[in-house]
């Protein structure tokens, strides 16, 4: 669910929006450098090493700690680019949490959430790490639990620019505000649909297919969409079906995310 309540002086929009997790995720290695130096060793097509969100994040926390440490980090990517998964936003606050563990440095929950939201409106909900109702620009978390479904998840071949959409003109920006209990309802409307559908052909292609099956969803401003099943064998069975321009896979909904779970193993 997005909903898109009105536009801030500073340009952001007021939202309302559900975070959930999927047990598909990026995989990142930190090891620690005495020199102060911050490095990302992978190389990843597409992403400038100096405007990647795990540097910028690394330089961010040394900065805010005062710290002389350094780090090299490695990138395995397993989340499309572009696709509204949170790929970026989810390695961005891996590496404040894992670095405020492996550098020692004692910041809280909250204090790595205020850093955050400097890189990104989506990195605070990966450090806060639990399915949550999301307001303000999406860093306003309520913890909710879901269902844990089964997703069918399409990659379309195009990548979707999230400022592209909320500078678009058609794009409704005065929705009223709902409450959790009516999106639990049922009320889950994204507002960013019916750009979305208009400026990506292929995102609305991939959106017609799953309609075929089940009820469709975008992810946040896209480009992935989704539908739920009950069951791993029924989303497997759907996901061979799937045609050829399309890429997909199939993950679990969790209220947990990945690193939550992990850290507190």
């Amino acid at each position: 669910m997005l909903r898109v309540l009105g536009r801030r002086p500073d340009g952001y929009h007021r939202l309302q929006t559900v975070f959930q997790f999927i047990d598909r995720q990026d995989r990142l290695f930190f090891a620690p450098r005495d020199d102060g130096r911050i490095r990302r060793t992978s190389n990843l097509a597409g992403i400038p090493e100096e405007s990647d969100l795990v540097v910028r994040a690394a330089r961010l926390l040394r900065e805010r700690a005062g710290t002389g440490l350094g780090v090299d980090i490695r990138v395995e990517k397993h989340l499309p680019l572009g696709g509204g998964l949170g790929g970026g936003s989810s390695d961005a606050a891996t590496t404040l949490v894992a670095l405020n563990r492996t550098w020692d440095l004692g910041l809280s929950e909250s204090e790595l959430i205020e850093l955050g939201l400097t890189l990104g409106a989506d990195v605070p909900i990966f450090v806060y790490g639990h399915a949550a109702w999301g307001e303000g620009i999406g860093e306003v978390l309520t913890p909710i639990n879901l269902p844990e479904p089964w997703y069918l998840v399409l990659v379309p071949q195009c990548k979707v620019t999230t400022a592209a959409v909320f500078s678009d003109e058609e794009l409704t920006r005065n929705s009223a505000p709902i409450t959790i209990k009516s999106f639990i309802a049922g009320d889950d409307r994204n507002d960013c649909l019916t750009v979305v559908r208009r400026r990506y052909p292929e995102v609305s292609a991939a959106l017609d297919w799953l309609a075929t099956i089940s009820r469709p969803r975008l992810t946040g401003t896209g480009a992935c969409v989704f539908c739920t099943f009950a069951t791993a064998a029924q989303a497997h069975a759907t996901c061979a079906m799937v045609p050829p321009r399309f890429s997909a896979f199939v993950a679990r909904g969790m209220n947990r995310s990945p690193l939550s779970e992990m850290i507190q193993e």
